[in-house]
């Protein structure tokens, strides 16, 4: 990993070939990948477009990937001051009919307002998205449902999803989970908008980031130890982009161009791996489980973090656990995993806790389980553990890159009490079927010491 002592003026301002470098080939499926020679897939979406700006443009752009003249345009009351008024009156001058859908107060992707937004959108054969995360999210969600197209105009670089197939929904039991949808039509991404975005909005997309090295590490222990699969392609992808952000990041909250630009750049290559895997281990691992314990359970503690936001301090606490296990030369050993489905449903709930408990005793070890758990780990620790630490970027150094980009660094950053913010590094490896460095530590009995040092 590269350090963020590196300075920019050391690097190019913008990709040689512009902002489309290299991922116009990924989304397309000309990329060729340098370990196998073959070819990698088409995304599922038609058009990605990253400009400084593109204004004016958006009438082109809409109908080059099939938006009818009359459409919906759905947005919130800061993506449409942000972007949405100029986008309508631009189409509008270009022949469009574009009927404002704007969400009423701070909305939140969830079933029961997707709902509500299918019944506001349900004359439209088409929908334009002017937002991030919750307003594309929403907007995918139902369009998917009804087999609609949409293409979305980014306003943030705050969250890796904007192309992905599924949307991350909150169900009316209050878990979030991500659900089957479908991919925009077109994802276009206006820097100049994107720069004038909150500052937290880039420190989010930036810890979404930040996570990539413990994400691997988790990804790559689960494959070795459990036999899960495991693909390159979603970091060999990024590879070109090796250290540019980071060296562009001191300006991120400065609204830099550059700097915002190769965020942007970051994240849309993360998404696009999903298109190899059709899951998204590469960057979602025990660090994210985290970050959805705090959604799903914090309730009147969350402050309105978000999920960048989260994941960043999700890092740290993986990666310190992550670390610590690195350094001992003997490896863990484990015990038969204990699921206490009655704690579990003091702490989410009893209908949570039941969809929980279902995933969490999938990956549980019974004692020939943890028995065979050990001897492989005997057979294969320090291979294992040589493999991560080439993987490895050191929690000092991913501290001070948070810091230097304005993001939180400790739950109570987020406002979280510290017994809050310990619960959810206990107990957020309960809530998904992925092996994880906790879910190691949890089975040999050391989570709980772990999660009593986080703040």
């Amino acid at each position: 990993m590269s350090s963020i002592s590196r300075q920019s003026s050391s690097l190019p301002e913008r990709p040689e070939n512009g902002w489309m470098e290299h991922i116009e080939d990924v989304y397309l499926g000309r990329w060729v990948n340098p370990a196998t020679g073959e070819t990698g897939p088409r995304a599922p979406v038609d058009k990605i477009l990253i400009s400084e700006s593109i204004d004016g443009e958006e009438a082109d752009l809409a109908r080059s990937v099939g938006i009818g003249d009359s459409t919906a345009m759905v947005a919130d009351a800061n993506t449409w001051d942000a972007a949405g008024a100029r986008i309508a009156r631009n189409l509008g001058q270009n022949g469009f009919k574009v009927s404002e859908v704007i969400l009423s107060g701070r909305p939140h992707a969830t079933v029961a307002e997707a709902d509500a937004l299918e019944q506001r959108l349900q004359n439209f054969s088409s929908v334009i998205a002017v937002g991030s995360g919750t307003v594309n999210d929403l907007t995918k969600y139902v369009t998917a449902h009804t087999g609609r197209p949409y293409c979305v105009f980014g306003t943030a670089a705050s969250m890796d999803g904007y192309a992905s197939t599924t949307a991350s929904m909150g169900l009316p039991s209050g878990l979030k989970i991500s659900l089957p949808a479908h991919a925009p039509k077109g994802v276009f991404l206006d820097l100049d908008v994107i720069s004038r975005a909150p500052n937290r909005m880039a420190a989010a997309g930036f810890g979404d980031c930040l996570c990539n090295s413990v994400a691997r590490i988790d990804w790559w222990m689960s494959h070795k130890l459990l036999g899960s699969q495991f693909w390159l392609e979603p970091y060999l992808i990024s590879e070109p982009d090796e250290g540019m952000l980071e060296a562009h990041a001191s300006g991120l909250q400065e609204g830099d161009i550059a700097a915002v630009g190769y965020l942007v750049r970051a994240l849309v290559l993360s998404g696009l791996g999903v298109a190899f895997t059709k899951v998204s281990n590469h960057g979602s691992m025990g660090e994210h489980q985290i970050s959805h314990y705090i959604d799903c359970f914090a309730r009147d503690q969350h402050k309105g973090t978000l999920h960048g936001e989260q994941v960043g301090v999700a890092t740290l606490s993986m990666g310190r656990i992550q670390q610590w296990y690195l350094d001992q030369e003997k490896p863990p050993e484990v015990r038969p995993t204990k699921v206490d489905g009655e704690d579990m449903a003091r702490r989410m709930g009893p209908e949570i806790a039941a969809q929980c408990e279902a995933e969490y005793r999938k990956k549980a070890l019974d004692e020939d389980g943890a028995a065979r758990l050990n001897e492989h780990l005997q057979d294969i620790w320090q291979e294992l553990r040589a493999d991560c630490k080439k993987l490895v970027d050191p929690v000092e150094a991913m501290l001070a890159k948070l810091t230097q980009v304005g993001g939180a660094t400790s739950g109570s950053d987020l406002g979280l009490s510290a017994d809050f913010y310990r619960e959810a590094v206990r107990h957020a490896h309960e809530m998904r079927n992925r092996f994880s460095f906790a879910d190691l530590a949890c089975d040999a009995g050391l989570l709980d010491d772990f999660a009593a040092r986080e703040v």
